[in-house]
């Protein structure tokens, strides 16, 4: 019966998603000139779940372009996220696309996901995610080694969530494709199976507070609990760098009992390489300029901070981007 239910669940998931991504349109472009250089035209912004935070500021980022920016219109679409957007970027889908810097890394390095070194450019450094790794109350789960042999959602497939849930795992000593069941849900269908107890944990890598994991924990409370993952960090920056930070999700972002300690990684905001440089200016610009906009639509707008704006290397930033910063931060 769970099965069934959950299989219900994930189709009429399935169905939302699709229907949100057509309301944003999303879809590859046409009759576009505006990343190359045209005055005017559409761009489409890659974001990610419709419950993440991704999808809410790519929405409000959208907005203050059509909003701001003469003769062009916005539309964020939701996506599988990381992965997914630069590929995108890279076929002409999207415009501009978020992304988890770890991901970009190993995009302009053509590593692991990517065959080939992709090109893209930033526009500028964005919020910190924050790994927020939730188990069932009941599943006996104190530690990632404890997930050996249990159902994990590791997140959508070529989402910058399982890139990072596989190297967590792998760090602890497991296989993420023998040790685990591997279930790879994006967001809702993640909560949804905690909900029905078809999965025991799940991983996602979010900013705060991210919608879905607000309803889980509100849903069920005690039923559910945030787990510490900083015992990985060391293992993490050895193989991967310092692209991995340590950090705290407060107890107030998700009512809590307290703080839990957890593994953050900054976001960037990707574009291809080619992307008007005059147009990107002015989207930094608009960005900063009005961010307390973005604020109001998720609060993690307000790690977006333009003193540390240029820092995404290894990923080249675009130089309209890279101008409007450095001016930026000579008046802050």
């Amino acid at each position: 019966m769970k099965h069934r239910m959950r299989a219900a669940r994930l189709a009429v998931a399935a169905l939302v998603t699709a229907l949100a991504a057509t309301a944003c349109g999303g879809g590859k472009q046409t009759d576009n000139t505006a990343a190359s250089g045209g005055k005017g035209g559409r761009l489409t912004i890659a974001t990610g779940t419709t419950t993440g935070v991704y999808y809410q500021i790519g929405g409000g980022l959208a907005e203050l372009i059509s909003d701001n920016l003469d003769g062009y219109r916005a539309t964020a679409t939701s996506t599988g996220a990381s992965v997914q957007n630069i590929q995108g970027l890279g076929a002409g889908t999207y415009d501009i696309a978020f992304s988890l810097m770890d991901t970009a890394s190993n995009a302009v390095e053509g590593k692991e996901a990517f065959d080939t070194p992709q090109d893209v450019e930033a526009l500028t450094r964005l919020y910190p995610n924050y790994t927020q790794v939730l188990v069932r109350a009941d599943s006996g789960i104190t530690s990632l080694k404890d997930m050996k042999g249990k159902r994990v959602s590791t997140g959508a497939p070529g989402s910058g969530t399982e890139v990072i849930a596989n190297r967590l795992l792998e760090a602890a000593g497991l296989d993420p494709a023998k040790d685990i069941t591997a279930e790879r849900l994006a967001l809702p269908e993640s909560v949804d199976g905690m909900k029905d107890s078809t999965i025991d944990a799940l991983f996602w890598s979010g900013g705060l507070p991210s919608g879905g994991i607000t309803d889980l924990t509100t849903s069920l409370k005690k039923e559910v609990r945030l787990l510490d993952i900083t015992p990985q960090l060391p293992a993490l920056n050895k193989k991967y760098g310092d692209v991995y930070r340590s950090g705290s999700i407060p107890a107030s972002v998700y009512n809590q009992p307290k703080d839990v300690p957890t593994i953050v990684v900054q976001n960037v905001l990707l574009v291809k390489t080619g992307f008007d440089p005059d147009l990107a200016a002015d989207i930094v610009n608009l960005m900063y300029e009005k961010k307390t906009e973005l604020e109001k639509v998720n609060p993690a707008a307000t790690e977006i901070e333009v003193d540390q704006a240029q820092d995404v290397s290894p990923v080249p930033l675009n130089p309209g981007a890279e101008k409007a910063l450095k001016d930026l931060a000579q008046k802050s």
